[in-house]
């Protein structure tokens, strides 16, 4: 998640242990969010924040070099160990020398900074665990897709319809969760749904259809 506070509960202790589930919650932070901060600064012509810019991007090339050719989780945290944990941790420091000179400062480089010592410990999380990403824009663009779809429903025209358009779009992304061409799916699933037995329509589910 990025730092906004309405996360802050998700990973607060439970205060009822007799329902809690005893699980401790650790908060992963998004390497995108911190870096867009440094945007905003380097767009103030701000030499600090391109410098953090440069160190961000070999934090990313090192990412991608661990990740690549399918490498499993546990391997991916053995090679984030060697090569991107020593550039998390310089870069943090980085940010710790140039924070205290402009502590006093108001403006986006003291944003950036303050942003990145405050999240620090969820910035490392990732470090820890090969099935976690470095950020999490895959979510975001999901994300995106609920807003725009809101956004259009205003228009459906009724509250029949609208939640048709749910259903679609339901099977839409249940198709490419499943690796299916979402296109050639729905045009399948119409051309053998007047002949199809209700009751083994489950069968015609993304999760079954291959």
């Amino acid at each position: 998640a990025d730092a906004a506070s309405v996360y802050d509960a998700l990973f607060r202790p439970s205060d009822d242990d007799e329902h809690g589930d005893g699980k401790q919650r650790r908060e992963v932070a998004c390497w995108s969010h911190a870096r867009r901060k440094y945007w905003e600064a380097a767009l103030a012509k701000e030499p600090a924040a391109r410098e953090a810019l440069l160190r961000i991007q070999k934090i990313f090339s090192a990412e991608a070099e661990c990740r690549g050719k399918r490498r499993p989780p546990s391997k991916i945290r053995t090679l984030r160990q060697a090569h991107v944990a020593p550039l998390v941790e310089d870069f943090i420091a980085f940010a710790t020398l140039e924070y205290a000179k402009v502590e006093e400062q108001r403006g986006s480089l003291r944003s950036a900074f303050g942003y990145t010592l405050r999240q620090a410990d969820a910035l490392r999380a990732f470090l820890d665990d090969g099935r976690l990403r470095i950020d999490n824009n895959l979510s975001e663009r999901e994300l995106r897709k609920v807003v725009r779809i809101r956004d259009a429903s205003l228009f459906a025209g009724s509250d029949e319809h609208a939640e048709a358009a749910g259903h679609i779009l339901t099977l839409i992304a249940s198709a490419r969760l499943h690796d299916l061409d979402p296109e050639c799916y729905l045009r399948e699933l119409c051309r053998v749904l007047p002949h199809w037995p209700k009751g083994r329509y489950l069968e015609l589910s993304p999760l079954h259809w291959r």
